[in-house]
């Protein structure tokens, strides 16, 4: 089968951790042993965040003296494609070095009048407590909000339209190369009135990127990978029960946190909307990523 696989955040870095850089690549290593497996049999796409790593770069740039001023969001979310790419390489390669890999760079493109651009809502960065947040966000520029019980600076988060390299991957995909791409949402771009691409201010959700990427590769299955073993039914309370199995319609139908689980969820219900009628999604932990394949494990989602 075709499977792109969307890497949570804490694949690479778990919440509240310090974005070392050995932590990084030990979490990477980790989780690659977890995926190896899956490409043994199938076809596969990787696909990963940047919050956190983006954040370092974005800190790093504004307090660049010799700068006159930071580098842009589309320049930041290109670097950390590199770093980030580089270090799955490396880390799928050493589990599978008979496997070929390619890890690449591309651009997701946008709307230039997405609303998103008037509402920043996509944390990227560390966590902080309320004071420091707001102390940052004023010396910065930064817009803040909550996150959970901590604080971090929130950007525009348009809406992916299209993955400009999806050609170039799915011919990979024919030759039999596992694929590392669209790391962060993949860099934002619009499309210029004289025709041009010019990337732009924004962070785009990795896991509608990822859904988007997989239904324009004709994918069988899309599995968003994170750090909870289900999508919970009443969830933040003593009712609260893992859901196996679903349609679209029922997740929707379901209060989920806005800045966590529910892009997820958004996520996988348009994958299965408009991929093939034999396409399914799944959203569960890291190590059960061959088990979420078949639904033995996490919640798979079919129409």
């Amino acid at each position: 089968m075709r499977i792109v696989v969307a890497l949570g955040g804490n694949a690479l870095l778990e919440r509240g951790q310090v974005p070392d850089a050995e932590a990084q690549v030990r979490n990477i290593r980790r989780a690659m042993r977890a995926l190896a497996p899956l490409v043994d049999e199938h076809d596969v796409v990787i696909t990963h965040g940047n919050g956190p790593q983006v954040g370092v770069l974005a800190m790093e740039s504004a307090a660049d003296q010799r700068l006159t001023e930071p580098y842009p969001f589309d320049a930041l979310g290109a670097m950390t494609q590199g770093l980030i790419g580089y270090w799955l390489l490396q880390a799928i390669g050493n589990e599978r070095p008979y496997r070929q890999f390619a890890a690449i760079l591309n651009q997701t493109l946008v709307d230039r009048d997405d609303p998103a651009f008037e509402d920043p809502t996509k944390f990227v960065g560390e966590v902080y407590d309320e004071q420091t947040a707001h102390e940052l966000a004023e010396k910065n520029g930064w817009e803040v909000r909550q996150d959970g019980d901590r604080w971090r600076r929130v950007v525009p988060s348009p809406q992916p339209r299209e993955i400009i390299e999806t050609r170039l991957i799915d011919n990979l995909l024919d030759q039999g190369v596992i694929v590392i791409c669209a790391g962060g949402g993949g860099v934002p771009v619009v499309l210029q009135e004289d025709g041009d691409l010019a990337g732009v201010e924004a962070v785009i959700d990795k896991d509608l990127s990822a859904a988007l990427l997989a239904h324009r590769l004709g994918a069988d299955r899309l599995l968003v990978l994170t750090d909870v073993s289900a999508v919970m039914e009443d969830f933040g309370t003593d009712e609260a029960r893992p859901i196996s199995r679903a349609t679209p319609e029922e997740l929707r139908a379901l209060d989920l946190p806005e800045g966590s689980m529910g892009p997820k969820v958004e996520a996988v219900c348009r994958f299965v909307e408009s991929g093939a009628p034999g396409a399914a999604a799944a959203i569960g932990n890291l190590e059960d990523a061959v088990r979420l394949v078949d639904g033995t494990a996490g919640t798979y989602v079919t129409r």
